[in-house]
């Protein structure tokens, strides 16, 4: 199993400018906002940098220098994404997810045989989702959350991806699968991103150490018989790109990608883990 640490090195609406002592401070378009991080163990480079920040989030709150907008968007290549500061420090956007993205895109403008079907769950505001349809793939996007749900959908629009490229589901992951089972789907390409805890539409409880195992043996059963890929991220500490890998490669029989996800900062170049994955993709002659 190959080890690699994946960096976005494309991003011109984002920055991550500083990182240190439980923080990180980035550049989202023009707006600058320092968040909490945990795995910023480090000093800051710079501490005159943080002086800079428009929004802070400390003590769970925002506490705003200069207000911004209440919706601003930013760009990846073709995928648009329109921000706003929640109340549990995101923004709407994880930007160490633009190098998944450009694979994703790679698989799918590979396969010109048929259209290719890609099923996209905890699919959160559709990074992904638009990724894969903008490559040409017909995506079936899920999450349990309605408020993420229509946030993507917002995303999509303005990303200007036609309707008809995406099928939108509020549903817990894994009654989904379950019956997308019954119904005999299958799908080309897995795209999955769980949480380490969460809820489903109807209260369902979702540990990742847990449920991810059941879930990948169930999503097994809808892959098509002839797969382009098959992804999963995660951004737990309490499992390594090895758990997830092997699983993952158990499910394949086949060998998989492993590693981190990391951005790197502007000031001194030192990278922050941003998470894990685990990847698998059809080898093209």
């Amino acid at each position: 199993m190959n080890n690699l640490v994946l960096v976005p090195e494309e991003w011109r609406d984002y920055e991550l400018i500083d990182s240190g002592e439980g923080e990180k401070l980035e550049r989202f378009g023009q707006y600058i906002m320092a968040r909490p991080d945990p795995r910023a163990i480090w000093n800051k480079k710079d501490l005159s940098l943080w002086k800079t920040a428009d929004a802070v989030f400390a003590d769970e709150k925002w506490t705003f220098r200069n207000q911004p907008p209440e919706i601003w968007p930013v760009s990846y290549k073709k995928i648009k994404f329109m921000l706003k500061p929640t109340d549990f420090k995101h923004v709407g956007i994880f930007p160490e997810q633009a190098v998944n993205w450009d694979w994703i895109t790679e698989q799918i403008t590979r396969n010109k045989s048929q259209e290719t079907k890609i099923l996209n769950l905890f699919a959160y505001t559709g990074g992904a989702t638009m990724a894969a349809a903008l490559a040409g793939a017909q995506v079936t996007h899920v999450d349990a959350s309605r408020p993420a749900m229509m946030w993507a959908s917002e995303n999509s629009t303005l990303s200007g991806i036609s309707k008809d490229r995406i099928r939108w589901i509020q549903d817990d992951v894994m009654k989904f699968v379950q019956r997308e089972i019954r119904r005999g789907a299958k799908y080309d390409g897995i795209i999955m991103d769980p949480p380490r805890f969460g809820r489903g539409v109807a209260g369902e409880i979702w540990k990742l150490e847990e449920h991810l195992p059941k879930l990948v043996w169930a999503v097994r059963q809808i892959l098509s018989d002839t797969p382009l890929f098959w992804l999963i991220n995660g951004y737990t500490a309490d499992l390594s790109r090895l758990a997830i890998g092997n699983l993952l490669e158990d499910a394949m029989k086949q060998e998989v990608e492993s590693g981190e996800l990391g951005l790197k900062q502007s000031a001194g170049g030192r990278i922050l883990p941003a998470g894990i994955w685990a990847r698998w993709a059809k080898k093209w002659k």
